[in-house]
């Protein structure tokens, strides 16, 4: 309630003040958070940057999602190699993906996710193709964040076949690095091979809350 001379509180100041009065008093100091955890790669992982793309490649191939090294030239003939090895016929992929990646396509129609494709088109199509914001070594983790190249979120959970173009300049050593070249107010979907679960028995079923298939594309120039 407000005090007399003072103006009504709206919903949410009167929100706000209650939450304070059950909180009581400020708050003391925030305790302090240990972060002597590693933030670069070091010894025989990190010598040069061709380790760290190494080391990238060993750990997304161990998270059971195929991996290749091509360079920019090679990438069109890449991304139409790796649909017809699986035999699509239509794709969806974001508006703003480079035309490039798709100039050799022959027989694969790619849909622009503009306007927003449904969610039974999603289901439907045999996969989708998207770049990455940065990727991550240690845990042969790719992230996106919904920025160029990428799309929307739904576009990387829904269809059961993702294709993601890596370049080698955003790939990091550690998680640490990657956070800080990330948005945190961005959405955020970090990807460590294709989705699966152990819930049931400790066997592992892939694809529950995914896509069942994952492939990475490097391109190196």
């Amino acid at each position: 309630m407000s005090a007399p001379g003072e103006a009504a509180a709206g919903p949410r100041e009167e929100i706000l003040r209650r939450v304070r009065e059950a909180v009581g008093g400020p708050r003391a100091a925030r305790p302090p958070v240990p972060r002597d955890y590693a933030r670069r790669l070091t010894g025989s992982e990190a010598e040069t940057r061709a380790d760290v793309l190494a080391l990238f490649t060993e750990r997304v191939a161990d998270q059971r999602a195929a991996v290749r090294h091509v360079s920019a030239d090679e990438l069109a003939t890449a991304v139409a190699a790796a649909l017809w090895g699986r035999e699509a016929k239509q794709i969806v992929v974001p508006a703003d993906l480079p035309f490039g990646w798709l100039a050799e396509l022959d027989g694969v129609r790619a849909l622009a996710d503009t306007p927003a494709v449904d969610m039974g088109t999603l289901a439907a199509v045999d996969g989708a193709v998207t770049g990455c914001a940065v990727a991550v070594a240690q845990t042969g983790t790719v992230v996106l964040d919904g920025g160029r190249a990428q799309g929307r979120r739904a576009l990387t959970l829904v269809p059961g076949y993702h294709l993601c173009v890596v370049q080698a300049d955003q790939i990091v050593g550690t998680v640490p690095e990657a956070v800080g070249r990330l948005d945190p107010s961005r959405p955020l979907t970090w990807i460590s091979g294709p989705s699966a679960t152990h819930d049931i028995e400790m066997t592992r079923v892939e694809g529950v809350h995914g896509p069942c298939h994952l492939e990475v594309l490097v391109v190196e120039d």
